[in-house]
Parts: structure tokens; C-alpha cells; sequence
């Protein structure tokens, strides 16, 4: 049994899957609300004793036992982790560990404490012979630490502790067989960031950590109405990305940053980053945009996107190609795809 634990700022989510002859066989999901129902989420008050008791009630819910889990993968997220391609010399195992030491200390903020590296040697490089391209992972050791002692007061302890980003990866690889031409763009919109990933069998992997959320769009939504953040929820679940739109003044000079709407300013983020990937890797084709996390599957959110960035875009479904033990549907898969792409981690490293 592999379990995947996906903890959010809004919400915990939890996979379970087995290994089977034919793949993998999903046995149970699930997810729970960590704010209480019917309060407005405020994401600078969320305190841990919360985020316990939500893990807590979710694992009883599942009808799991702690003491009985095996390969459970949890996952770090956000600007508490560093992801970056590498090239560099090809060199011996220690001499490529302590550069890549040396280059998380470069690339990531620290906090007093040492960083804790992990890096995948992904091959030669395409353009130099002498050098190869590296995926360099870190964090630091206070961070670890704090994650560590969080899972404890829960009552578990994690056999690999993963980033988001490389799991929304692991989702897409696991869900998406065949391959696709060019660089495939992943968008996580989580409650209060957003993970971008381009990844491509040829292509430079790249993540990166927007802070923007669904808590943005609501926000919006409940200044631009004068309605309270809960009505505010339920009109965007109700209208999704029109909920949003922002009457525009015939000549469009007029318009000011701040009447642009949170989804426009979301969209100009995506854009950003990606003209930056473009400027650094040379890529320029991106084949598909994958939109997933709690965000992910707001109505009319593919077509806005897909219309703004003329870029092919659908709704990731990470459960895909997992086997099912009934075919009961489960609400909207593509919130899963951090859960599951820990979940399948052992998958991918037999």
C-alpha cells in the first residue's frame, strides 16, 4: 500500500494506492476542509493544532490506521523549496554532491540552518559533450525539521518526503502515456499559490512558485460585489472565471492596474513566467497546458486560458490510469494530482 498526503493551506488530501500486476490500483481518496466550515479562510491563521486534527479526522474517515501505514510520501511546497535544472561537469559522485551543495546555497533562501539536497542526474546534455543536465532539489534543515515534527503530532511519519512540484509531474507521467512534441505546461492553483511546471523529455525542466490562489479570486470577488467571502465561494463554484469579469471602458488606456480583475493579474504572472522560460531555454512551443489542484477545474478557466495564451488547455485527470475498485465517480480528480504524484512515487522508483 503506497498513501500519498497532500497537505494544502485550505485543505488535506490523501491517495491510496497498491501495486497490482497490471500497474497500480487506486483503493481509496479522499479530501477535508482544515478552516472550519463556515468561517471565512484566512490563510495567516491557520495554526497547526488544525491542520492535525484535519489529517486526524481524514485518516479515520478513510477507515486507515497509522500504525499501519507503509510508503507514505508527503510533500514540501511553495517557497519553502528550491527545484532547478543544472548543467554542469561530468564528475564524480562526490564532487557532483558537494557542487550541488554548493548551488542550493546559491538558488535558495536560507533560514540559519544547513540545506538538504536531493538531485536526479537526468543525462548528457544535448548541446555540450563534456557536461550533463542535473534536477537539483532543496530545502533547508529547519524546514524539514518543522515539516517532520508536523507529521509527529499527527502520528506519522513519512517514508520519503517529496516537493510538489515534482509530484504534479509524477501525476502527469503516470496519467499521460503517450508523448507529446514539444514542452507540456502543468498549472497547480492551489488556495493561496499557484505551482507552474514545464516539462518536456527534451526540454529544460522548470518550476516555478506564483503566490496566487483561488483565496485571490474569491477575494475579488467578495470586494467587487460587496458580498461575504462565503457568497463570495459559492459564486465563483456557481459562475467560475465570468464571475470574475470586470466591466472595460471603451478605450481600454483607461484601464488601471487596479481595475483589472485577479485572474487578469494571474494570467499576466503566467505569462511572465513563461516568456522567461522561453528567454532561457530557447523553447517556444509548448503543446498543452494542464491545469489541476483546487483551482483547476473552474468553469470557464481552460477556455480563458487557452483563448489568452493561444495555447492548447485542458483539465488534468491524475487519476487516469489507476485502476478502480468500483466505478464510482469521484468529484473533481484533477484537485488530487499532488496527492497522487506522491502516492505513485515508490511506483516510479522500483
Amino acid at each position: 500500500m503506497q498513501i500519498g498526503l497532500d497537505i494544502g493551506r485550505q485543505y488535506v488530501k490523501m491517495v491510496v494506492v497498491e501495486k497490482t500486476r497490471d500497474g497500480l490500483k487506486l483503493l481509496n481518496v479522499d479530501s477535508k476542509l482544515i478552516p472550519e466550515k463556515n468561517k471565512p479562510f484566512d490563510p495567516e491563521n491557520i495554526d497547526t493544532p488544525l491542520i492535525v486534527m484535519a489529517v486526524k479526522e481524514l485518516i479515520n474517515r478513510m477507515s486507515l490506521k497509522p500504525k499501519h501505514f507503509r510508503h507514505l510520501t508527503t510533500g514540501i511546497s511553495g517557497s519553502n523549496i528550491s527545484i532547478k535544472q543544472i548543467t554542469t561537469m561530468d564528475m564524480s559522485t562526490d564532487e557532483l554532491k558537494a557542487s550541488m551543495m554548493f548551488e542550493a546555497r546559491k538558488h535558495m533562501p536560507m533560514d540559519g540552518t544547513d540545506a538538504v539536497i536531493d538531485y536526479q542526474v537526468l543525462g548528457p546534455n544535448r548541446f555540450e559533450a563534456d557536461k550533463i543536465d542535473v534536477v537539483l532539489v532543496a530545502c533547508t534543515k529547519g524546514v524539514r525539521t518543522s515539516h517532520q515534527k508536523l507529521l509527529k503530532d499527527i502520528g506519522l511519519k513519512a517514508d520519503i518526503i517529496d516537493s510538489g512540484p515534482i509530484a504534479i509531474m509524477n501525476a502527469f507521467l503516470h496519467s499521460h502515456q503517450s508523448s507529446e512534441e514539444g514542452a507540456v505546461i502543468l498549472l497547480d492553483i492551489g488556495a493561496v499559490s499557484t505551482s507552474l511546471v514545464v516539462w518536456g523529455e527534451q526540454d529544460l525542466f522548470f518550476t516555478r512558485d506564483i503566490p496566487r490562489g483561488v483565496h485571490d479570486l474569491v477575494k475579488d470577488i467578495a470586494t467587487k460585489r460587496s458580498i461575504t467571502y462565503r457568497e463570495a465561494q459559492d459564486y465563483l463554484q456557481s459562475e467560475g472565471a465570468a464571475a470574475l469579469e470586470v466591466e472595460q471602458p471603451a478605450d481600454t488606456s483607461l484601464i488601471s492596474v487596479t481595475e483589472r480583475s485577479s485572474l487578469d493579474i494571474f494570467l499576466e504572472d503566467v505569462r511572465r513566467t513563461l516568456r522567461f522560460y522561453t528567454k532561457n531555454s530557447k523553447q517556444s512551443h509548448f503543446s498543452t497546458l494542464y491545469l489541476s489542484g483546487g483551482g483547476g477545474n473552474v468553469k470557464g478557466l481552460k477556455e480563458y486560458m487557452e483563448e489568452n495564451l493561444q495555447i492548447k488547455s485542458q483539465v488534468m485527470n491524475p487519476l487516469a490510469n489507476l485502476e478502480t475498485k468500483d466505478k464510482t465517480s469521484i468529484e473533481d480528480p484533477s484537485q488530487y494530482a499532488v496527492a497522487t504524484g506522491l502516492a505513485v512515487r515508490k511506483g516510479f522508483e522500483a
